[in-house]
């Protein structure tokens, strides 16, 4: 009776995780994915590595919100189950409510340690593998760096600036400024000025008309080169969308080595006090969150305490909603502050974890004198 009762409860609560955690993911990721547009509109990717680029982003839209998703999911068990007077038909068969509070505190775990798995592990594999991508995809729309009458420096040491763009696709008074990309047979170093230009079709060339090229040597001098029209390839160029992975796209491994001291050598680590201390923010991200899930899921079950003839009854799923939500927004300020030192971040690991045996041993107490069995 129990165990089919115990999977009953397991199957709604999952089925209304999913749906929270599904709708909340695809909202912030549409949102995020028309962020992400520009790396076709103005960093010149193709549309191909934007789309990768921004499914592999989904994992870490989902581990931030599985604790809202969490929270949502268990108010949303705990009141299907009461509008429908399923809890009153468990109570009265002689199911004490210490039983359910056992069964949320089981559930959160198994949570708790999803959200361990996706922040310590995958999350910061598929944003490195997001990095990677931009990092080795070359440009493939020049025209996205044409911008009227703006400076364009989306490639790294180069930089294009055009007057006016023209309703046939052609440009007027073009200017190149190289100062280390080797574009077609011109050096580094190099000036280019064309009256005109337009992209041809394979969009990655520029083909400019009637201008010069002016080369500076490593003795300063300068020698200016003219010409009625030539070709410049632009399709071998990667543009400088950041290449060195972000402190969040670094392994576990590597930030737990950084902070002992074992692998300076890795990007965002070093012995400086900051470094160090963005470190152990990092990990206490991973590490730390995922345990106020069970703290969450002890809160929610005050639920069960309820009775529909307390005048605040309707106001319940409020109040012990806001309570579970303030709970995550503190943790998540917190967290930026378990850094400074040692005794910061005991404080943010003991306050959840000397906080669950403290509810638990609190609903005990409200629930003994109910049925037994």
């Amino acid at each position: 009776m129990k165990k089919r009762i115990y999977k009953y409860f397991f199957t709604e609560f999952v089925r209304y995780f999913a749906v929270v955690l599904f709708a909340s993911v695809a909202i912030v990721w549409t949102i995020q994915a028309v962020n992400f547009l520009d790396l076709v509109t103005e960093d010149g990717h193709a549309f191909k590595i934007y789309m990768i680029y921004s499914l592999l982003t989904l994992t870490k839209v989902a581990t931030k919100l599985i604790p809202f998703s969490f929270l949502a999911a268990s108010i949303l068990t705990i009141l299907k189950f009461d509008k429908d007077n399923e809890l009153i038909i468990l109570w009265t068969s002689g199911l004490n409510k210490i039983h359910i509070v056992n069964l949320m505190l089981r559930i959160s775990i198994i949570i708790m340690f999803l959200q361990l798995l996706m922040s310590s592990i995958i999350n910061p594999e598929t944003l490195n593998k997001s990095r990677s991508l931009l990092k080795n995809s070359e440009l493939q729309f020049v025209s996205s760096l044409l911008k009227e009458r703006q400076f364009n420096d989306a490639v790294k040491a180069l930089t294009i600036f055009v007057d006016k763009k023209n309703e046939d696709g052609t440009y007027d008074n073009i200017f190149i400024r190289d100062d280390g990309q080797t574009i077609s047979n011109i050096s580094s170093s190099s000036t280019i000025f064309a009256k005109s230009g337009y992209v041809i079709e394979d969009q990655k060339k520029l083909l400019l008309i009637d201008g010069n090229i002016q080369k500076i040597d490593s003795q300063g001098n300068v020698s200016i080169i003219k010409f009625q029209e030539t070709t410049f390839d632009l399709g071998g160029l990667t543009t400088k969308t950041t290449s060195e992975p972000k402190i969040q796209e670094t392994s576990t491994k590597k930030l737990i080595d950084c902070m002992l001291g074992k692998s300076e050598a890795t990007h965002n680590c070093g012995s400086d006090k900051k470094n160090i201390s963005e470190s152990k923010i990092e990990i206490n991200k991973r590490f730390g969150m995922p345990i106020f899930l069970p703290l969450i899921g002890l809160i929610c079950c005050f639920l069960l305490s309820s009775r529909r003839e307390r005048k605040i009854y309707n106001y319940y799923k409020y109040i012990f909603f806001l309570i579970g939500f303030l709970i995550l927004v503190s943790a998540e300020i917190s967290v930026r502050y378990s850094g400074i030192s040692f005794t910061h971040t005991m404080i943010y690991y003991f306050l959840p974890i000397g906080l669950l045996p403290l509810v638990y041993l609190y609903l005990i107490k409200t629930f003994k004198y109910e049925n037994l069995n």
